[in-house]
Formats: C-alpha cells, sequence, structure tokens
C-alpha cells in the first residue's frame, strides 16, 4: 500500500480484511482465552474469586483508556507506530502475566494488556477509514464485525486446549506468541495509510474540544449508554460464566468452553439476522423490540436461577436468548450514535469504545461481589438490559409521537 487514499484493488482488499481482522481479534482473545483458568487462577494464587475477577475487570480498564489515547494519537502520528508499539507492549504483558506471583500484579499486568490490545483493535478501525469509502468501507467493517464476534466463540476453546498441556500460565505464553505474530505480520504486511499531509496538529486541546462537542449531544450520549449497556450486559455473562458453569454446574474446562461458545454463536446468529431485518425495519425500532425481549428473557433466568428450577438448561437456554437480544443491540445502537457526528467520526468512536469497555471494567466485578452464581449473573444482565431499555424509551419519546426515529437522525 502506498501512502495515498487510492481504494485497494480487489487482491490488495483481501489481504487488508485478513491482516486487520487478525489484528482485531486480539483484543477478544485477550479477554476471553483465559475465562477456563479462572477458577484454576483462584485456587493457584489463593484468592477469592472475585478478586479474580478483578483482572478481567483490569484488561477492559486498558481496553478503555486505549480507545481514547491510542485513537487520537494515531491521527498525529499515523498507524503503523502506534499499532507496533501497542502490540509490543501487550507482548511484554504477556510475558509478564507468566510469573505474576500474585493477584495484585496479574491484575495490574491484564491492564498493560488491554493498553496493548486497544491499538490493534482502535487502529484497525482507522486504517478501514483511510484506504475504504462508501460502500466498500461499509463491507469491510461487516467483515471485521464478523470476526469480533467469532473470535470469543473461539478463544475459551483455544484456552481450554492450552490448559489440556499446562498451567494457566500457559495461556499467556500463548498470548505473547499470538503477539508476535501479529506484530510481525503488522510490519511486513500493513505500510503506512495515513500520509503526513493528512495527519492531524498534535496537541491534547483540539482532541479535548472534539469530545467536548460530542458529549453536549444528549442523544449521542444516551445512544453510546444503550450501547454500553448492552456491551456491559455480555461482559457480566463473560465475568461469571465460567465460575457458575465450572463451579455450579460441574463442568470442565472443555464442556465449559463448548457451552460458552453456544452462547455466542446465538450472538453471532442474531447479529447477523439483523442484516436482513434492516431492510424492513429501523435501527431504532429493532434495538426497542430486541431490549424488549431481552428482558422478558432475562426475568425469566432470574426467575428460575433463584428458584433453583431447571438445573443447568434453566440457566443457558433464556441465557441463550438474552445473548441473541444483545446481538440485536451492539451493530444497531453503535451505528445510530457514530451517525450523529459524521464529521468527528473518530472521536465519536473513540468515546463508544471506551464507554464499553469502561463500564463493562465496572459491571464485571459486580457479578463476583453478589457471589459469582446463575443469580449474580442472570441479575445483572437483566438488569443492564432493563437500563438500556429505559434509556432508548426515554430518547424515542421525546424525539417525536409519530416518527420514534426521528430525533435519532444523524446531526451532520
Amino acid at each position: 500500500m502506498s501512502s495515498t487514499t487510492t481504494e485497494p484493488t480487489s487482491r490488495e482488499r483481501l489481504r487488508v480484511i485478513l491482516v486487520l481482522g487478525a489484528l482485531i481479534a486480539l483484543g477478544p482473545l485477550t479477554i476471553d482465552m483465559y475465562l477456563p483458568a479462572l477458577p484454576a487462577i483462584a485456587d493457584d494464587l489463593n484468592t477469592p474469586s472475585s478478586a479474580v475477577q478483578l483482572t478481567l475487570a483490569g484488561t477492559l480498564v486498558g481496553l478503555a483508556l486505549g480507545q481514547l489515547v491510542i485513537g487520537p494519537l494515531s491521527d498525529i502520528v499515523g498507524r503503523r507506530l502506534p499499532l507496533i508499539v501497542g502490540t509490543g507492549v501487550h507482548i511484554l504483558a504477556s510475558v509478564a502475566c507468566i510469573v505474576a506471583p500474585n493477584i495484585a500484579v496479574l491484575g495490574g499486568l491484564r491492564v498493560v494488556q488491554g493498553l496493548g490490545a486497544a491499538a490493534a483493535a482502535v487502529v484497525a478501525m482507522a486504517i478501514v477509514r483511510d484506504l475504504f469509502t462508501g460502500r466498500a468501507a461499509a463491507t469491510v467493517l461487516s467483515r471485521l464485525m464478523l470476526v469480533m464476534g467469532v473470535a470469543p466463540v473461539l478463544a475459551p476453546s483455544l484456552g481450554g486446549a492450552v490448559l489440556l498441556v499446562g498451567s494457566w500460565r500457559l495461556v499467556f505464553a500463548a498470548l505473547a506468541i499470538l503477539g508476535v505474530g501479529l506484530m510481525t505480520l503488522a510490519i511486513v504486511s500493513l505500510r503506512e495509510s495515513l500520509p503526513p499531509e493528512r495527519r492531524r496538529a498534535s496537541g491534547v486541546m483540539p482532541v479535548l474540544r472534539t469530545y467536548r462537542s460530542l458529549l453536549r449531544d444528549a442523544q449521542f450520549v444516551v445512544l453510546v449508554l444503550v450501547a454500553a449497556l448492552a456491551m456491559s450486559s455480555l461482559f457480566a455473562y463473560v465475568a461469571g460464566s465460567s465460575f457458575v458453569l465450572q463451579e455450579e454446574f460441574g463442568l470442565d474446562e472443555q464442556q465449559f468452553a463448548i457451552v460458552f461458545a453456544a452462547g455466542a454463536i446465538s450472538l453471532i446468529g442474531a447479529s447477523q439476522l439483523n442484516v436482513l431485518l434492516l431492510g424492513r425495519f429501523a435501527p431504532v425500532q429493532i434495538v426497542l423490540s430486541a431490549l424488549s425481549f431481552g428482558v422478558v428473557a432475562g426475568g425469566v433466568m432470574v426467575a428460575l436461577a433463584v428458584t433453583g428450577t431447571g438445573g443447568m438448561a434453566g440457566f443457558v437456554v433464556p441465557l441463550w436468548f438474552v445473548l441473541g437480544a444483545v446481538g440485536f443491540v451492539m451493530p444497531n445502537a453503535p451505528a445510530l450514535a457514530l451517525s450523529r457526528h459524521g464529521e468527528a467520526a473518530g472521536g465519536a468512536a473513540a468515546l463508544l469504545g471506551a464507554a464499553q469497555f469502561g463500564l463493562g471494567a465496572i459491571v464485571a466485578p459486580v457479578v463476583g461481589a453478589l457471589g459469582n452464581d446463575a443469580v449474580a449473573v442472570s441479575t445483572t444482565m437483566v438488569v443492564t438490559s432493563a437500563a438500556a431499555l429505559i434509556a432508548l424509551g426515554v430518547i424515542t419519546a421525546r424525539s417525536s409521537a409519530r416518527q420514534p426515529a426521528e430525533g435519532l437522525a444523524p446531526t451532520h
């Protein structure tokens, strides 16, 4: 690729999609690959499960902060340098996790891991904006979103396979090796996509002014909140699933990976069905319907968990419906938010990502504080879904009685 804005040829596009897809998978793999090992980490480091969950929250904090910092930085210095440095940070943090002596050190290193993984995610999205426009850009982004959906499905299975031959520390060795491979791929295959003449002037104030303008748009803020609450419902499941399925229902690490993958497939299937529904319904209609359905399914899940009815099936079957509802919300709520500020898409995307991972970092430890059981997971998921439904209901009610989506139209 040259440093021009000419769109790649078909062959180049395929190569770019493959490379960017590999890079964007680093975040989900970093979050989910060690999930089957959470109970083993608690035992080995002699720490409560709630403390182990803080290491997951730490990763999400790193990803949130990285979204805010690395995105604007790549607009100033170009894409390659933040990508390579960030991936290098991820590698070093992964190596350090292998020898972490206690849960406090592991938690701190997971924050650093998240920061490094954020570079791969945010720079990959920025490169798409540099190289593609219009329908081509939408096509590439849809492929990358599919990777974002598939990676969490595969990650626990990969982690479970690693645990067959070694301890939880070997999972972080695998992440380090993955980081080395991705850094090598980026150095060899990706040339700079943002030429110097298109870079922004350095300085903090332009970035802060963009963020201030975005935060003054109340509808944008609410839509970001809806997207973040939907993501938080997913992270509540991610945070507690290994303890619920392994310790409460007695699955081993490999069985857990299979059940986890089934839930993720429900989410992915809904997100793909969403493409068809968009031909008949407005995005806000889909989100409202999905959230309503998710709250009902979540209520059933809570009732079954509290009464102990149905065993594991009473937990996972309604859970799959809740995850399916999240699968409809996750593509549409961000699209509604970002469509309001096309002139500041980078800053809007950074705030969106920071809100999603930041709120997830808050919600994940709540599951541990509530007891790390089926009741804790189901209650947290239904509360976040209900909060998202209320927030979106308020904003649509205020927009227009005759045209609920009217007030959600782009502002620029």
